[in-house]
C-alpha cells in the first residue's frame, strides 16, 4: 500500500505518530484508498506528479489527527475518511505550490516534482488536488465541515502569500512571523481536529478544544521544524539543511537574534538574508550567531509551551487510548529535536 506503513500496534517502535497510525490502521488503510483513488487521472502526468508527492514518505499526520478525534470522540460513521484524504490533499496541494515559489531543491529527501516535471505543471496539479479536496469536503455530507476546511485552505494562502512578501525582509518580527505560521501551517493542522467533533456531533466545546488541540500542535511542529533547519539532520527532515537560510527566510530563531544582536550581526544578517549575498562559510556563521544569543534554543523552548497547550486541550475529550495517543503525538513533536 502507498503512504505511511501501518504496523502492528503492540509491535509499533517508540514514535507516536506510527503508533497513532498503527491504532488507525483500518481507518487509515480506507484514507489511503480514497487518496489512490481521487488522485487518479486520465492525463498520465497528474498521477504521476500526484504520487511523486503523495507516496514519498510523508507521515499523514494531519488526516491522522481527523481519524483520531474522531474515534477518539466515538464517532462510528465513515464521513471522516474523505475529510481525512482531503486534509492529505490540501496539504500536498500547498507544497506542490511552496516548492515553485521557494525553488526548492529537495522534498522528502528527493527532487521536487517541479524539478522533474516543471513549475506549469506542478501548479496545475496542485490546483487538482485542491478541487478533489473540495469534492471530498462535499463527500463528507456536513456543511460545517466543509466551511471549516474551505476556510483553512484560504487561510493558507493567506499565509503563503505573506510570507513571501516577508522573505529577506530582516525587519519581520516575531510576532509578524507567529501571525505567519499560524497561517500558513496551523491553520490546517486545527481543521484538521475540528472537522470530526462536528461530523460526532460533539459539544461546542470540545469542538474548540479540538481546534486548539490542532492549532498549538502546528504551531509546535512549524518551531521545531525552524530550528532543526539550523541543527538538524537533512535526512531526518526531508530537505537541505540550510534552506531556509538560503531562501532568504526571516524564521523564529533568526527573529530573535535579529532582536538581540549588535550592528555587525545585522549587517551580517542584511547581506545574506535580505540581498542574498552568501558565501560557503555564512551558514556556519549564521547558526553560531544563533546559537550565541540562545535564538534555537529559545525556538525550542516556545516549541515546547505550544506543545504543552495543545495536550492541555485534551483535558475536554474523553480519556481513552486516543486522547492518551494524540497527548504523545504532541509532546513527541518537540522531542524529536533532541
Amino acid at each position: 500500500m502507498n503512504g505511511l506503513p501501518l504496523p502492528d500496534y503492540e509491535a509499533a517502535p517508540v514514535n507516536p505518530a506510527v503508533r497513532l497510525a498503527a491504532l488507525a490502521s483500518t481507518d487509515m488503510a480506507g484514507v489511503e484508498a480514497l487518496i489512490a483513488d481521487r488522485a487518479s487521472s486520465a492525463t498520465a502526468v497528474i498521477p504521476a506528479i500526484a504520487h511523486h508527492l503523495l507516496d514519498a514518505g510523508g507521515k499523514r499526520i494531519r488526516p491522522l489527527i481527523t481519524v483520531a478525534t474522531a474515534r477518539m470522540l466515538g464517532y462510528d460513521g465513515r464521513g471522516h475518511l474523505p475529510l481525512a484524504a482531503a486534509v492529505e490533499f490540501i496539504h500536498s496541494a500547498t507544497l506542490l505550490h511552496d516548492d515553485v515559489v521557494d525553488d526548492s531543491e529537495l522534498r522528502r529527501g528527493k527532487q521536487p516534482a517541479n524539478k522533474v516535471w516543471g513549475n506549469p505543471q506542478s501548479v496545475l496539479v496542485g490546483d487538482f488536488l485542491f478541487a478533489r479536496a473540495f469534492m471530498l469536503m462535499v463527500d463528507a455530507g456536513s456543511m460545517e465541515a466543509l466551511h471549516v476546511l474551505s476556510r483553512a485552505a484560504a487561510v493558507i494562502a493567506e499565509g503563503e502569500v505573506r510570507q513571501l512578501a516577508a522573505a529577506r525582509k530582516v525587519a519581520t518580527t516575531r510576532a509578524e512571523y507567529m501571525d505567519i505560521i499560524a497561517a500558513k501551517t496551523a491553520a490546517l493542522f486545527a481543521a484538521s481536529a475540528q472537522v470530526s467533533p462536528i461530523l460526532a456531533g460533539a459539544p461546542a466545546e470540545v469542538e474548540a478544544a479540538m481546534e486548539v488541540y490542532g492549532r498549538e500542535l502546528g504551531l509546535a511542529f512549524q518551531l521545531v521544524d525552524d530550528a532543526l533547519d539550523y541543527g538538524g539532520i537533512a535526512v531526518e527532515l526531508g530537505k537541505n539543511t540550510g534552506d531556509d537560510f538560503r531562501e532568504g527566510k526571516i524564521t523564529l530563531p533568526v527573529a530573535l537574534a535579529l532582536e538581540a544582536g549588535g550592528a555587525d550581526e545585522r549587517a551580517f544578517w542584511v547581506r545574506t538574508m535580505a540581498d542574498g549575498r552568501q558565501s560557503p562559510d555564512d551558514f556556519d556563521r549564521a547558526v553560531d550567531i544563533l546559537k550565541s544569543h540562545g535564538a534555537l534554543d529559545a525556538t525550542l523552548e516556545a516549541a515546547r509551551g505550544h506543545a504543552a497547550r495543545a495536550v492541555d486541550a485534551l483535558d475536554a475529550a474523553p480519556d481513552n487510548v486516543w486522547s492518551q495517543s494524540l497527548a504523545a503525538l504532541a509532546e513527541f513533536v518537540v522531542e524529536r529535536a533532541y
